[in-house]
């Protein structure tokens, strides 16, 4: 059997659980579908977001599913393998349940993929990490590593000199003639040692960090290392219901309003899958601008219903 109800949200991290809180106060029939696979899940901590700050993850979500279970919002913890688009959405879940929505919510993320360097997985989120804003300040002031792997890697290794004043730039698989000069000029005038040659390892000794090593065996002894991994947006839904892509440097991301609607009438897209730099609390606050542009869309779409009528 088909279930109704007005407003599906696929995803139940930060974006999703907020659209949720804002539709469940509207009084909307909603079900949130969250896969439980949360993408800070190695940190042990989120920072940055006022009156949150330093509460771990896990925690932030669990105060979250108990604040929209308070307004009658449904959670489950399943998967989406199919939805398609009539005059409503049809989202069919790996248990086999069939909902159908007049609004659908994609909230679904992105994973990182880490560079392919032995001891990076296993410290991530730890004293590997991707954010100065989001680790930097628990790190601050030890001998850091920032490792080259894009476009962005220049930009990143002098952000970090915000926190720490020993920062060596391993160039990996970057080439120093790759460097532009100005590039070098900013990295001099930040007081940045170049590293040229391949980063074999990361090496750690009773659960700490303690180095890298090169692949010419030269160990390097560093406290914390900075890594750029790759954004994979989970876009698969927004792809199969036909939402249009825009191409950045991050990934394909959905082309959206101010408001999170994507090309698709009535699919919306909110947290990390609309954007790549969208940490905790500007996740939440796309999921909230969402909720409350979905109520006022739903709401306008019964009254005209009932004037034509």
């Amino acid at each position: 059997m088909t279930e109704n109800c007005e407003v599906v949200v696929v995803g139940g991290g930060a974006a999703g659980l907020s659209a949720a809180l804002v539709l469940g106060r509207a009084r909307r029939r909603t079900l949130v579908v969250d896969a439980g696979e949360p993408r800070n899940a190695p940190s042990a901590h989120l920072q940055g977001y006022l009156t949150r700050d330093g509460m771990s993850p896990a925690e932030f979500l669990a105060v979250g599913r108990e604040e929209i279970a308070r307004y009658g919002v449904e959670l489950v913890r399943d998967r989406v393998v199919d939805a398609t688009r009539g005059e409503d959405f049809t989202v069919v879940l790996a248990s086999g349940r069939t909902v159908r929505a007049r609004q659908l919510v994609v909230a679904t993320g992105l994973k990182d993929e880490l560079p392919p360097v032995p001891g990076i997985a296993e410290r991530f989120g730890r004293d590997v990490v991707h954010c100065p804003y989001c680790h930097g300040w628990e790190v601050r002031d030890r001998a850091t590593g920032v490792l080259a792997s894009g476009p962005m890697s220049v930009h990143q290794a002098l952000m970090v000199t915000q926190w720490s004043k020993d920062v060596r730039f391993f160039l990996h698989e970057v080439r120093e003639t790759e460097l532009t000069d100005e590039d070098r000029r900013r990295l001099a005038a930040a007081r940045v040692t170049v590293v040229p040659g391949e980063v074999a390892e990361v090496l750690a000794e009773a659960d700490r960090l303690t180095g890298v090593r090169l692949a010419d065996g030269t160990v390097h002894e560093r406290e914390v290392l900075y890594v750029a991994p790759r954004a994979v947006p989970q876009n698969d839904l927004l792809v199969r219901l036909g939402a249009e892509l825009r191409e950045t440097p991050f990934g394909s991301f959905p082309v959206i309003d101010e408001r999170g609607l994507t090309t698709v009438p009535g699919l919306w897209a909110a947290g990390n899958v609309s954007g790549f730099a969208e940490q905790v609390v500007n996740a939440a606050s796309r999921g909230y601008r969402a909720g409350a542009a979905i109520n006022g869309e739903l709401l306008f779409a019964d009254l005209d219903a009932a004037v034509r009528v």
